[in-house]
């Protein structure tokens, strides 16, 4: 398991570095623009950078509980969802079992949150609660403990400030050189060096257009590595992956839209918040994989391993790496499926 972790946590580094790439080539080349130099950009681009992922840091989680309108429970609250968070806690490894808040919605969905294991909260919607059944309920909350012990919850929070850090800097710098930035940085070189300036400023002008659209296209090839990620090790906690397919089946047909969503919180659910009213999740969302895809990997798998879940992975996507290392999937040993009627609340 903690070999499977670091192999995609490895992956995942890539990403984040080409995402950091990204904002030091845009502080540079604003810095060019507006200072002819490029340190003063990157100065600007780190700082604020830092002081987004300080108080992302410590506050993130929450500022997105608060905006989700989340309150935190109880075991008096709702003894049987703190069962399963215990059992989950446990098949999880976690040293202590996340915080569980309910979000008063109709809709069905779930989300973690927290900068580290020990400070991680689990959310879910009321309508989740109501409308799945015991073995389906586990697995969501299998699916988030998830999230909280492969880190990806801090992983996507400091991911999603990097991103928004990209399109504030690319923002304010196109809005700059359309209100008087251009003028003032031609007067500055119009002793010379126009040619120069000309290519510096046409190159900044098409990064500031491409860099926000490369680093979201990257912040989200991250998050849907550890979507497949958490539905693995879910199928592992519960060893019983059809409840977790089951489970994404019922939120997907749901046509309820997550009110207290937006689009700087929508990576951190299960499933995409948002859709057209009246209808079902898509299969076409930008933040999540295919919905059918993850059903049809879960439905597939004949045990409850990651050498099962790489299989059903292959088989779903012909052709690709998969997403377990071959040392890690000879190591888990395949393990028995649990008969929902065997269950006891």
């Amino acid at each position: 398991m903690w070999e499977q972790i670091r192999s995609n946590n490895r992956r995942s580094v890539v990403l984040v570095i080409g995402m950091g790439a990204l904002l030091v080539l845009l502080g540079y080349f604003l810095g060019l623009l507006f200072f002819q130099s490029p340190v003063g950009g990157l100065v600007i681009a780190l700082a604020v950078w830092i002081i987004m992922s300080l108080v992302g840091y410590f506050q993130g989680d929450s500022i997105l509980l608060s905006m989700s309108r989340a309150r935190k429970i109880s075991r008096d609250d709702h003894p049987r969802l703190f069962n399963i968070g215990e059992e989950m806690k446990i098949a999880s490894g976690l040293d202590k079992m996340p915080d569980l808040y309910i979000i008063d919605d109709p809709s069905l969905n779930a989300f973690a949150t927290g900068r580290d294991p020990r400070r991680a909260a689990v959310a879910i919607t009321s309508g989740l609660l109501e409308q799945l059944n015991r073995d389906e309920l586990q697995s969501v909350i299998a699916h988030e403990m998830a999230h909280v012990k492969n880190r990806d919850v801090l992983l996507m929070s400091m991911c999603s400030i990097l991103l928004g850090t990209v399109v504030i800097l690319a923002w304010y710098g196109s809005r700059f050189l359309i209100f008087g930035g251009m003028g003032s940085s031609r007067k500055k070189s119009s002793s010379g060096g126009g040619i120069t300036q000309i290519v510096v400023l046409v190159a900044a002008i098409v990064f500031m257009i491409l860099a926000p659209i490369l680093a979201r296209l990257i912040y989200l090839a991250i998050s849907r590595k550890r979507e497949y990620l958490a539905d693995a090790s879910a199928a592992l906690y519960t060893r019983y992956p059809e409840g977790l397919a089951s489970a994404l089946e019922k939120i997907g047909a749901s046509t309820v839209q997550l009110q207290s969503a937006n689009q700087a919180t929508a990576p951190m659910y299960i499933i995409n918040p948002f859709r057209k009213k009246g209808m079902k999740a898509s299969d076409l969302s930008s933040t999540h994989p295919p919905l059918s895809e993850r059903i049809r990997i879960l439905r597939a798998m004949s045990g409850a391993s990651y050498g099962d879940y790489d299989q059903a992975y292959h088989q779903v996507h012909k052709g690709s790496q998969g997403i377990i290392p071959t040392s890690a999937r000879a190591r888990v040993a395949p393990v028995e499926k649990v008969i929902p009627g065997e269950r006891s609340d």
